[in-house]
């Protein structure tokens, strides 16, 4: 008995001993690997957050280089997994370890880019991407694009879509040069050409493609709108981004760009610096075949821009916020040139000029933010005022020229625009909204033009083939006034596998010019007024079937407002043989543009295809006219003229064939009938007269199709390799037929430093030399002749992002809200 009590005694003595044991918490892990949904990509460096049911943090990591992860020491029970990374939308899941398993695996997760929050991000990717919104492609500038060049220009001709005219400046969308440009979501003061060639490439974010834009945008532009938008930083604490280049073929151009942010408690304050600076050259020929003449253009510039950008935002409670910045973009340019014209057996006629160019450009932008108790609903009140000072001054020396003398022309520019926004958001219901708005859109420009030079008498009596009555060139002042009113509405309704989106946009335009020309004590005054009223609708209806598939319709009615440049009556450019005008009659054209877009996503890539259909109503295009006065030089003016209509295709896709090769390719072929005046001779320049002048309308059938492929290598983790190609097929115009146009740019990009917070680039562009404008026509005179520039560049540049701290941003007002339908790679 004793010994089984014994026993007993030792058993029980075991067992509470063992007890705590068995009490004791165990831990399991949970596993993972984190994927970029867009590009199918890991995502190093995110944040995996493991909390309790009270909310407080457990544990926690960062995902590896190949994006997975492993935390360990998780108690049993239910716990809560919060996945953040900068630019991507949060996901949070629940999970209970020790209920089925202690070592969970969450397989691969997915993160969506945060469009909202990308509107702020400055940390800058290594290659571009490309987002297709409900009306607009959305191209985040990454490394690739910055180091292609100093300039916003540079940056343009490689984004799908987007032609440069190397020579003028020029901006066409799909083909048509009808295209506004914003800066931050705001048409600029600026000429479009001049505001490329000023805004240096590192100072901007992305780029947006707006080729059917919704009712809530100002429908000017016939082919649509590209807005480039600008760094902004809104991280927690002090950071930065610094970034300085060097590109040079024939003369050395400077670019650098610093991007700094401080963000605390109620304030973030943020300012962006960027300059160009830098010398280029351009030159060509032209040969006249009627007569065997040549004309030789020699030309240089030297550009000092800088582009400043400040701002603060006030988060006055959870529902109000205020912001206000100011863009400032000081410009200096120096331009000398000469034009030769050469005649068989007679002395070189030479044209020698340079001209000074100053102008500031400002702009002072203010947003009021109000969120409503209902979720969603909100309201926008914007205030934006810019002006435009410039003064230019030309100097034109004349070797071997009968009848022409030295002059001089002075030129100074001012402009004014004031814009009221206000916008209404009301989310109805789940699945549906209704956003309403008004504008007001003042414009004012004063050109004040005195000139030293001589002009021909224009109301002489008798006028010979090469007249040779001359007065001093009379001063003008153009005055030019349009405001614009408009309010707008857009309806959007959201189904199971549809979504549409509805709206109108009313406009009344008034418009006020006067031209005043002054001749001693004589003076001519020009008015001009035009006032009309238009509706311009638009909708956009999509459907989903899968995650991978999406269809998409869209209709929108634009209009092409005369620009200051084709209604300006002073003389905008000449050589000895032609000379540019405006034309103030000159009416608006009217487009009424249809859209049909397919987006399918693939495992290793995506591919997006599109067409597009336009009616043009009154089109404007150029006018090439005899010189009465002179019957061997030509005027280049515009003109309104009938209806016309253009049709277009595109396809763009990304595919990623390894780890380590990505490539992006797009296709686009546009058509387009265009119409205008031509006037040529009927009998030899040496005894033509006014008479013998023919003036003809003339039709051109332009079929033009252009290809580009991006070549991305990783060679290992911090050294990526790249090639880009781009061909630009032959195109068609009123006056000449451009030839076709081949482009091949390689690179590298090395990063280094900690968390890579350093890049080196280097870019070798147009590596074979073969970009250059040759071109063919026969009107007025028949000719064949070639431009070039600078394009066999290097460049090198280097990058260094600075700081930290947890991202939250300011979600400034966005002029639509689109969801995201398809996305890919850089194109």
């Amino acid at each position: 008995m004793k010994d089984l009590v014994l026993w007993c005694a030792i058993l029980l003595c075991a067992l509470s001993n063992a007890q705590p044991l068995n009490n004791e918490t165990k831990t399991g892990s949970i596993s993972g690997k984190i994927l970029d949904a867009s590009l199918n990509e890991p995502l190093p460096y995110v944040n995996i957050i493991i909390k309790n049911v009270a909310n407080e943090i457990i544990t926690g990591g960062i995902t590896r280089d190949d994006g997975t992860f492993n935390i360990s020491k998780i108690p049993e029970g239910k716990a809560i997994v919060t996945i953040q990374y900068i630019g991507f939308k949060t996901i949070t899941k629940t999970i209970v370890v020790g209920e089925k398993t202690h070592d969970i695996d969450l397989g691969n997760i997915l993160l969506e880019e945060d469009i909202a929050s990308l509107d702020e991000v400055t940390v800058v990717a290594e290659i571009s991407t490309i987002q297709q919104k409900v009306d607009r492609k959305v191209i985040t500038v990454g490394k690739d694009l910055t180091t292609s060049g100093p300039t916003a220009s540079d940056i343009m001709n490689n984004i799908p879509s987007v032609s440069i005219d190397q020579q003028t400046g020029n901006i066409s969308l799909r083909g048509n040069e009808n295209v506004r440009v914003m800066v931050d979501g705001k048409l600029s003061n600026i000429p479009v050409a001049q505001l490329l060639k000023q805004i240096p490439s590192t100072s901007i974010k992305s780029i947006e493609l707006i080729t059917n834009p919704s009712a809530k945008y100002n429908p000017e532009g016939m082919s649509g709108l590209i807005n480039i938008i600008l760094h902004k930083n809104t991280n927690i604490g002090f950071n930065g981004n610094l970034n300085v280049g060097l590109t040079k073929e024939i003369n050395a151009n400077f670019n650098s760009s610093v991007d700094l942010n401080y963000r605390n408690g109620k304030f973030n304050l943020y300012g962006n610096y960027g300059n160009n600076i830098g010398n280029s050259v351009n030159y060509g020929h032209v040969d006249r075949l009627d007569d065997n003449s040549k004309q030789v253009f020699d030309f240089g510039n030297n550009n000092k821009s800088h582009l400043y950008k400040v701002g603060i935002d006030f988060y006055m409670n959870d529902n109000n916020t205020f912001s206000i910045f100011t863009n400032q973009n000081k410009y200096n340019g120096k331009g000398t040139g000469s034009t030769g014209v050469q005649y068989i057996n007679q002395p070189l006629q030479l044209q020698i000029f340079d001209n000074v160019n100053d102008n500031l450009s400002s702009q002072y932008n203010g947003v009021f933010n109000h969120k409503f108790l209902k979720e969603g609903e909100k309201l926008d009140i914007e205030m934006d005022y810019s002006t435009f000072d410039q003064d230019e001054i030309a100097n034109f020396d004349f070797f071997n020229f009968e009848n022409l003398q030295n002059y001089s022309d002075f030129v100074y520019t001012k402009r004014d625009q004031t814009v009221a926004n206000v916008d209404y958001l009301n989310p109805l219901s789940e699945k549906a909204k209704l956003e309403v708005g008004l504008e007001a859109r003042l414009f004012e420009t004063n050109i004040d033009y005195n000139s030293t030079g001589l002009s021909v008498n224009e109301n002489q009596d008798n006028i010979s083939n090469n007249g040779d009555e001359f007065i001093p060139t009379p001063s003008t002042y153009f005055t030019y006034k349009r405001d614009i009113y408009s309010a707008y509405a857009t309806y959007n309704k959201s189904f199971d596998k549809w979504s549409i989106q509805i709206g109108a946009r009313a406009e009344t335009v008034s418009e006020d010019a006067n031209a005043v020309n002054t001749l001693e004590n004589s003076t001519e005054i020009n008015p001009f007024k035009n006032d009309y009223f238009q509706i311009y609708p638009s909708a956009f209806f999509t459907y989903s079937p899968s995650e991978k598939k999406s269809y998409q319709a869209s209709f929108s009615r634009r209009v092409d407002r005369p620009g200051l440049e084709q209604v300006n009556p002073i003389r905008e450019w000449s050589t000895p043989l032609i000379s540019s005008y405006g034309n103030t009659n000159l009416q608006p054209q009217f487009t009424n543009s249809f859209e049909l877009n397919y987006t399918r996503n693939f495992e290793k890539g995506s591919i997006t295809s599109g067409i597009f259909y336009r009616i043009v109503e009154d089109e404007i295009n150029r006018a090439l006219f005899i010189d009465r006065l002179d019957l061997n030089k030509s005027i280049l003016s515009f003109d309104n003229f009938d209806n016309t209509t253009a049709f277009g295709l595109e396809l763009s896709s990304n595919y990623k064939p390894t780890s380590w090769w990505n490539f992006n390719a797009s296709f686009d072929l546009y058509s387009r009938k265009q119409k205008g005046i031509a006037e040529t001779l009927n009998a030899p320049i040496e005894t033509a007269t006014a008479n013998d002048i023919l003036i003809s309308t003339i039709e051109v059938d332009n079929v033009v199709w252009n290809f580009r492929v991006f070549n991305n290598f990783k060679a290992t983790k911090k050294l990526n390799l790249s090639l880009f190609t781009m061909y630009r097929g032959e195109e068609k115009g009123l006056q000449f037929t451009r030839k076709p146009m081949f482009l091949v740019n390689t690179g590298l990009r090395y990063s280094f430093l900690e968390d890579n917070r350093a890049t080196f680039s280097f870019n070798y562009n147009d590596i074979f030399n073969t970009m250059n404008f040759k071109f063919e026509g026969d009107r007025p005179f028949p000719s064949v002749g070639e431009f070039n520039w600078e394009s066999n560049t290097w460049n090198i540049a280097i990058s260094y992002r600075f700081g930290g701290g947890k991202y939250r941003a300011l979600q400034r007002k966005n002029r639509d809200d689109n969801e995201k339908s398809g996305g890919g790679g850089f194109i």
